[in-house]
């Protein structure tokens, strides 16, 4: 919210440099984005009327305005504006003048007519954000003066106020703010509104949504525009002049933080109620949209129709116009559940809405339409009613909240003595109900933010300086906990996949009704927020699913994605991590130096990206409902998973998708994120070739367990290099097929003799001859 430190000086003595001003609420917890100075000091521009306004000749959305410059002379000016209306002030910006956005104005031709010089709009002038038409001045501006002497500079504040403080969306509560962090007096607060109540004419159907409703009737108003102050003060900071009623409630928003609403009491059928709507009833507002409302949306509506929104915005029907005479003055509050709630569903945020949600002022209801009727009568030369209508009652403070003064001290960390604490908090419009040794403070109406002794600590701690605590140090060693590893085998695990080309998805733990079979079992929630988030997922597979129909829709070739989340597995819920893998589609967008045609993914490609994350990986054949090729994931001899083919009923993707899902929890081992180092090899190896012939149902993994178990110590490594199976070995036989391993072996101590490995190398041969019945090739 921006902020005028001007306007607040009216209320607090400042710091002289507005900067100052920053940094003591940003210290404070306050966060100040920015110091910007507002103003039109800008030279050969002028305040002008408009006195004469034609359609351009030459095109249709200009128009030919005659202007009195105050020089006795009469200016033509071409514009393109349609917001005016002839006798109306605005700014005019001569030839020679540059604007704050860099246009220079010069004496030109627009389609064929003269043009000495531009009229401007609010944006031009860096005077706001409204381009949609010519800035509109008040009927009391000189003509002829320059533009600086109408808007003058000043510095406003660029505030960013968090949710929980609301009553600082205000100027007298930021300047309330300032006095309790400075320690400075308040120079004026608002007036109590002493006036007669009256409990009729107003009733409340939603008592819980709607508290308290006031409703003062002001006769004999003149609607028109606002004095020149007036505008001056809500433009500095970004609101835009309509009439001298709207300003005015807008001025007291701005200044009180209570928005009100003006009514035309005149198109008001009977008295207020404030209830809930009817469930799909028509409500015209202010910006000229109708909505469809809903029987949780809160209204304003007189015996006939809804004319409000409550604390979101007034109707169009019963909206202030010029011809406007007798108006009805709403206050009140609203709960903020409520407003945000009916914001939110509508899309229709509004200045008042952005308050209400993070509540009023309970207090501040009747005195902000005390001063907004004061304004009325002041402005418009309005009568007010004797009488306000109210109806409900004003909610009470918060809660009285203890504090002791130990605690303060062993939560701040430092020593802070009593006097200085009950000053800090008094300052703060807290006032002390008990002097004992645990404090009891009473809390003011606008900080409900205050609830238990440690947000009176922190207020403390605000106000006192949080530079003023010392810093301890904390910079000690800590044993890494199963947890730290954990996170690092994951991350390393994540590292991994993606160094094999895979990409990580992020899929929602919440799933859909219309989930894949994968999650036919999956828990429900009890009370889902849609359609699409109804149950808790017993499974990665079905989400990345989803991202593999986007992402064929998006146009892609190859799919190669893997997700670690959380997992719920049925009945019990409980909770596991898993890593799932999904492939798809071919394995080069090209043809290659070794092959001149794209290859597409397979098993053998899941095979590969699950080895750079599992130790010791082997498959075996299992069966699947959703897989037409279906694996058991095996480390060591420990199932950790499945995987396979899907089922082509099971996705529309055109070629084979291969997924895979793995208990991650049984792979993240503590003891496996220990690193092992070995010194550089000294002796050379040896290494021998044997080359076998299979039947055709022989495993690798089976060869590989029949070399090397039982271990021989001097076998370092063995590895597959050659292999002819199907059409290539149709000259072994039916069903059989051919390999080749090579075998290194190396001792660590000293140099193999060719004996040595010859005898291994027999014993290995043995073996596969007899447990395998492997006919040797030499």
């Amino acid at each position: 919210m921006k902020f005028s430190v001007n306007w607040l000086a009216e209320f607090v003595d400042l710091p002289e440099d507005p900067e100052e001003i920053a940094d003591l609420l940003t210290r404070a917890g306050v966060e100040t984005k920015n110091v910007e100075t507002r103003g039109a000091k800008i030279d050969n521009v002028i305040v002008s009327q408009i006195t004469a306004s034609s359609r351009h000749p030459n095109a249709d959305r200009l128009s030919v305005c005659e202007v009195n410059d105050g020089s006795g002379t009469k200016r033509q000016i071409v514009c393109g504006a349609s917001n005016y209306k002839v006798g109306d002030k605005v700014p005019l910006a001569l030839p020679g003048a540059k604007l704050p956005n860099g246009t220079e104005i010069r004496k030109s031709e627009l389609r064929g007519v003269e043009s000495e010089g531009m009229l401007c709009s609010a944006i031009e002038l860096g005077l706001g954000e409204d381009a949609a038409g010519l800035l509109i001045l008040s009927p009391e501006a000189k003509i002829g003066v320059p533009i600086g002497d109408v808007f003058p500079s000043e510095m406003i504040l660029d505030v960013e106020i968090t949710p929980n403080r609301g009553d600082l969306l205000n100027h007298f509560g930021l300047a309330r703010e300032i006095a309790a962090l400075t320690g400075n007096t308040l120079k004026s607060t608002p007036r109590e509104a002493k006036i007669d109540i009256r409990k009729t004419g107003v009733t409340i159907s939603a008592i819980r949504e709607c508290p308290f409703f006031s409703a003062r009737k002001i006769d004999d108003v003149k609607v028109g525009p606002s004095p020149q102050w007036l505008r001056a003060k809500i433009e500095s900071v970004g609101i835009r002049s309509i009439n001298n009623i709207v300003d005015i409630s807008n001025f007291v928003m701005l200044e009180l933080g209570q928005p009100t609403h003006a009514f035309d009491a005149d198109k008001l059928e009977g008295g207020i109620n404030v209830r809930l709507a009817r469930d799909g009833e028509k409500f015209l507002a202010l910006d000229g949209k109708t909505y469809s409302l809903k029987p949780d949306n809160l209204v304003v509506a007189d015996q006939e129709r809804a004319v409000g929104i409550a604390g979101v915005m007034g109707g169009e029907e019963t909206g202030v116009t010029d011809s406007t005479k007798n108006i009805l003055l709403e206050a009140a509050y609203f709960l903020p559940a409520s407003v945000r709630r009916t914001a939110r569903n509508l899309n229709l945020p509004s200045d008042a809405s952005y308050r209400f949600e993070r509540g009023v002022d309970p207090g501040m209801v009747l005195r902000a339409s005390q001063r907004a009727t004061e304004l009325i009568r002041e402005i418009t030369g309005g009568t007010p009613a004797k009488e306000i209508a109210t109806a409900g009652k004003i909610p009470g403070n918060p809660a009285d909240v203890s504090l002791s003064y130990e605690k303060c001290d062993r939560v701040v960390g430092i020593a802070i003595k009593p006097r200085t604490v009950d000053e800090i908090l008094t300052g703060f419009s807290l006032q002390k109900t008990s002097a004992a040794k645990m404090m009891k403070w009473k809390i003011p109406s606008h900080r409900r933010d205050l609830q238990r002794d440690v947000d009176l600590i922190e207020e403390v701690v605000r106000a006192f300086g949080v530079d003023k605590v010392p810093g301890t140090g904390r910079s000690r060693f800590t044993a890494s906990s199963a947890a730290d590893h954990s996170h690092n085998l994951e991350s390393a695990m994540r590292e991994r996949l993606v160094a094999r080309g895979l990409s990580e998805a992020r899929t929602s733990k919440l799933i859909p009704r219309s989930a894949s079979a994968f999650s036919e079992k999956a828990i429900a929630l009890r009370n889902p927020l849609s359609e699409d988030h109804v149950a808790l997922r017993p499974s990665l597979i079905g989400g990345l699913l989803e991202v593999l129909e986007r992402n064929i829709r998006a146009g892609a070739e190859t799919v190669a994605i893997f997700e670690i989340g959380r997992t719920f597995i049925p009945p019990s819920g409980k909770e596991e991590r898993h890593l799932g893998i999904l492939l798809w589609g071919n394995i080069t967008r090209a043809p290659n130096w070794r092959s001149q045609t794209s290859r597409g993914l397979d098993l053998f490609d899941l095979k590969g990206a699950l080895e750079c994350v599992i130790p010791d990986l082997s498959f075996r054949p299992a069966k699947y409902p959703d897989l037409a090729l279906a694996v058991d994931i095996w480390s060591r001899d420990q199932m950790i998973g499945f995987g396979g083919q899907l089922s082509t009923t099971k996705s529309s993707a055109a070629g084979p998708v291969l997924i895979a899902e793995l208990h991650a929890d049984l792979l993240l081992v503590v003891g496996e994120s220990a690193k092992k180092f070995r010194e550089l090899d000294r002796y050379p190896s040896i290494t021998r070739d044997i080359a076998m012939i299979v039947p055709e149902e022989v495993s690798h993994a089976k060869i590989l367990r029949a070399i090397q178990e039982p271990m021989e110590p001097l076998l370092e490594r063995v590895e597959l290099f050659d292999l002819f199976t199907g059409e290539s070995a149709a000259g072994l036989g039916p069903e059989r097929k051919s390999l080749a391993y090579r075998l290194t072996y190396r001792d660590r101590s000293r140099t193999l003799t060719s004996e040595e490995v010859s005898a291994v190398h027999a014993k290995i041969r043995e073996r596969l001859q007899r447990d395998l019945g492997a006919e040797l090739r030499e």
